[in-house]
């Protein structure tokens, strides 16, 4: 069993998790992921590790409450216990060699792109971090993400903190200013990573995504995160999850994706219906 031994929300759909799990913490890396089950009844899901501290035993998962099983994780409270935590898993993100890079996240896309940044800004690298979000009221690890990046810029849709815009914006903004990035990486919605992949490619830099968004097992067994880049398939979940952006089937992934959101809405829809029969 895998105890919570910290939880917090970050903001009313997304919710923070200190995991004991001190085989993983120390192994795990930037961009890996973990597979965790709630309970015997549950079903199997990948999340990317957020952050792990070696000395402290524990691994950080953050998550957005989308489906029944996010749901049922975040009904989970400190000193309750997850069934099945299993990990590192996936390749990590290559930190090493890299001088000026630019870490794009969009939404919740922001608790994976924050360990990112904080490995390559350690391994040397000046950071440029870029942040999006639709409005103030869910802008998320602020703090966090500004200790690990020599510049943060903060975007919403709406102007309601920070600059105003989408993330494609800004960046757009410092290629154009002359900012010579040896990578870019960006983690967030497929529309958000797709759009950004479009603005480097025209300046010739060097693009990574992170497409943990269509894994599913989480072992290359169900062919669920089954990809195309560069004319060949690849698997998201035991290839990557990080792809060179400039070299994705965007058009096949996002029909892989929305594939399951139709079941996603169903299932969440009848874990509420059960949550208020027995509360």
């Amino acid at each position: 069993m895998y105890t919570i031994v910290h939880k917090r929300a970050l903001n009313p759909s997304v919710t923070w998790m200190d995991i004991e799990a001190p085989f993983i913490a120390r192994k795990a890396k930037a961009g890996q992921f973990v597979i965790l089950r709630v309970n015997e009844t549950g079903e199997r899901i990948p999340l990317t590790i957020a952050s792990a501290d070696p000395e402290k035993g524990t691994v950080t998962i953050i998550f957005q409450k989308v489906g029944k099983t996010t749901l049922l994780l975040d009904t989970l409270e400190e000193g309750d216990a997850l069934l099945d935590f299993v990990g590192p898993l996936g390749k990590a993100t290559e930190t090493e060699g890299f001088t000026h890079v630019a870490v794009v996240g969009g939404g919740v896309g922001c608790a994976i792109a924050y360990p990112e940044a904080k490995a390559l800004h350690a391994a040397g690298a000046k950071v440029d971090m870029i942040a999006g979000f639709r409005s103030t009221d869910i802008i998320m690890l602020e703090e966090e993400m500004a200790a690990v990046s020599d510049r943060l810029f903060v975007m919403t849709d709406d102007g309601s903190n920070g600059h105003k815009g989408f993330v494609t914006v800004k960046l757009q903004e410092l290629l154009d200013a002359g900012e010579k990035y040896d990578l870019v990486i960006a983690i967030g919605p497929l529309p958000m990573m797709r759009a950004v992949a479009d603005v480097t490619k025209k300046y010739g830099v060097k693009t990574v995504v992170s497409m943990n968004p269509i894994m599913i097992d989480g072992t290359g067994m169900c062919g669920g995160c089954r990809l195309t880049v560069g004319g060949e398939t690849k698997f998201a979940c035991v290839d990557g999850p990080e792809f060179d952006a400039h070299q994705i089937d965007w058009d096949e992934a996002m029909k892989r994706l929305g594939q399951y959101r139709e079941r996603e809405a169903e299932c969440r829809l009848m874990f509420q219906a059960n949550q208020g029969r027995t509360s």
